[in-house]
């Protein structure tokens, strides 16, 4: 059958994907930048792809027409605080409008529990999108989840900073607030079970694990799977703002996530009982197995998505295509350039820059440059990167952005997410047995300036000292 998914580049697009491909459908994926997904990977005859920007009606047409389901998974969690339950409105409204001139007979999206009568921005926001959705003439299947646990969720690794970085944890309040985990293998057997099934059209399903858990026992189940003593003591006098800047500076969330998901862990959020597992006869996987699982992923390289997938720089969501061209005209440069004996081996380790591999050169000073930039509201280093010996256009890098990776071609070209009063990419092409390293700055007026030429001491140790590194 024709499929249409949306969100593809985001966490839950991208492990339902091969779920889709596998089962032997065809599937078109709506991206809003081709530059960001590398669709000869999944190496299927029955994969296209299509540029959709859903905040431009007249991008919408490139959507086929004859379809036979769509899944809606478009949210905007990491957006502006301010912005995002307009967008995310004003996405399904031209969804809506679209997909109701195509054949479609069911979409299914995925939304967010909903069982208190005050909720959060977010989860209002969700609930605003099922209503929207719920107007066209097709069939519309609801699934509601709670906390997402997997490798590379928003959730895990959150959680994961916590418990690994801190043996005695005050933390707020909101820690007794219940929820229902589910694990992201049951998630995605929820979204490819119930398409095109009868029975789930025109209604909503509340999706969760087996248990009902504090935020506090979730921390120490975590803990406990670890092998790690941890002490939380919950106290009541951190706001959500307090809360939120504890969250973005102790774990590698972005400040935007940070309050959207304080703002959501207020929130009860327990599944209304239902008999969708039994029907679909899924196993569900108790919350220790899920972060298990979770960690397989994570030690064997093998981590498909990741909520770092999520664009932070503002220059980005304009695509790649934009800024892949490096400019010359008002760019302020260090190139660098080295003989090595071994290209291979020179490549290998450009692909492996980053993470827990660290810069190679000068780490302290380049912990130091990340602490500053979480001070000002930037993304910092912890981010690291989803796997440490592969990359791909869109992936995170600390606090760069993967716009480019050719291993045929030996080039890597990355892109400064970090607050910067002006733009910047590194790029490193290895060709004719020498390695060639760019870090090319465009200012934005006087400041920009003073910031690049105050920092060229630092630049000529940290830059000498790596291409040398990798040379090596």
């Amino acid at each position: 059958m024709d499929v249409l998914l949306t969100g593809v580049t985001g966490y839950i697009g991208r492990r339902l994907l091969p779920a889709l491909l596998l089962a032997g459908h065809d599937v078109t994926c709506c991206v809003r930048d081709r530059a960001r997904f590398d669709a000869q990977a999944y190496g299927s005859k029955r994969l296209k792809v299509v540029e959709v920007d859903f905040l431009d009606p007249s991008s919408l047409l490139s959507i086929p027409d004859s379809l036979d389901a769509a899944y809606y998974l478009i949210h905007s969690m990491s957006a502006s605080t301010a912005e995002f339950e307009q967008m995310e409105a004003q996405c399904a409204l031209n969804f809506r409008d679209r997909i109701t001139k195509t054949s479609v007979r069911q979409v299914i999206y995925l939304s967010g529990i909903v069982n208190e009568s005050e909720l959060s921005p977010h989860l209002r926001s969700r609930l605003l999108v099922e209503q929207i959705l719920s107007a066209g003439n097709y069939h519309l299947t609801t699934l509601r989840a709670g906390i997402i646990v997997g490798s590379g969720s928003a959730s895990f690794e959150i959680i994961r900073d916590l418990i690994e970085k801190l043996p005695i944890m005050i933390a707020p309040r909101w820690l007794n607030t219940k929820s229902q985990p589910i694990a992201i293998r049951n998630v995605i057997q929820f979204l490819s079970g119930v398409l095109l099934l009868d029975e789930t059209f025109d209604r909503s399903y509340d999706i969760g694990g087996p248990e009902v858990l504090t935020y506090k026992e979730m921390l120490y189940r975590f803990a406990s799977v670890r092998k790690l003593r941890r002490i939380i003591i919950a106290v009541p006098i951190m706001t959500p703002q307090l809360s939120s800047y504890w969250l973005y500076f102790v774990t590698s969330t972005s400040y935007k996530l940070a309050v959207n998901l304080v703002d959501s862990m207020k929130v009860e959020v327990i599944c209304k009982p239902n008999d969708l597992n039994s029907m679909l006869d899924i196993d569900l996987m108790t919350y220790e197995q899920a972060v298990r699982l979770a960690f397989e992923k994570v030690s064997n390289q093998k981590v498909p998505s990741s909520w770092t997938d999520a664009l932070s720089a503002k220059d980005l969501h304009e695509g790649f295509d934009q800024l892949i061209e490096v400019p010359t005209y008002g760019c302020l440069k260090d190139e660098r350039s080295i003989e090595v004996a071994d290209e291979q081996a020179a490549v290998h380790k450009i692909w492996s820059i980053g993470g827990r591999n660290g810069w190679y050169f000068g780490h302290w000073l380049w912990e130091i440059r990340g602490f500053i930039d979480k001070l000002f509201g930037g993304v910092g280093l912890r981010r690291g990167r989803k796997n440490q010996d592969s990359l791909q256009p869109g992936d995170a890098l600390d606090f760069w952005r993967v716009l480019y990776a050719s291993a045929d071609e030996q080039r890597l070209l990355l892109y400064a997410e970090m607050k910067l009063p002006g733009e910047a990419w590194l790029e490193f092409e290895v060709k004719n047995g020498k390695i060639k390293q760019t870090a090319t700055f465009r200012p934005k007026g006087l400041w920009g300036r003073i910031y690049w030429y105050m920092l060229v001491p630092i630049h000529h140790f940290i830059f000498s000292g790596m291409i040398k590194k990798i040379a090596r």
